[in-house]
């Protein structure tokens, strides 16, 4: 059975480099002011790489890049996490964790109207409706990431050609 990335809803990825990572951190930093097709910020090691607001739509990513140096060798290793705005996120956390709840709370008013006798359709009924409910949610999720992955590659492409600019080249 392969274990591929067909379920991940936010792909990570990770490589080295042989650049001081303080040099990278600076070579993203200069990109806020030398390019107007993305919005870069940079807090510590991380790097937010975000698609400018009139280019923006409810499912698009960000590329969060944290570059750290490399104890194990000289240089830096680059990780890398695709994700939704962290708001969408947050709601579809929200909405996963409030589905999980109920779908717990009414499977156990079920199983004990089902002990004690008593009749428990409508319970059991919303317990398999929150099931579908968190297909949907599930399928939503994986409806957004193909509606950005466009948005994605376009990150993806801004973070490798700011590394090729500088001759730094990494297997990206």
């Amino acid at each position: 059975m392969s274990t591929t990335n067909e379920i991940v809803l936010r792909p990570r990825f990770k490589f080295p480099l042989k650049e001081d990572h303080e040099m990278l951190l600076k070579l993203f930093e200069d990109t806020k002011t030398s390019q107007s097709d993305f919005i870069v910020s940079r807090i510590d090691d991380h790097v937010f790489i975000k698609i400018p607001k009139v280019k923006q739509h409810f499912w698009s990513p960000q590329l969060h890049l944290e570059i750290n140096k490399n104890e194990a060798a000289s240089g830096s290793i680059i990780y890398g996490l695709f994700g939704p705005n962290p708001t969408v996120w947050t709601m579809f956390m929200f909405f996963h964790f409030v589905v999980a709840g109920l779908f717990i709370g009414f499977g156990i008013w079920s199983y004990v109207n089902w002990s004690l006798g008593n009749d428990y359709a409508i319970q059991l009924f919303v317990t398999l409706l929150m099931i579908v409910i968190w297909f949907v949610l599930y399928f939503g999720g994986r409806l957004g990431k193909k509606t950005g992955m466009n948005q994605m590659h376009e990150l993806h492409h801004f973070m490798r050609d700011t590394l090729r600019n500088k001759n730094i080249h990494a297997e990206v």
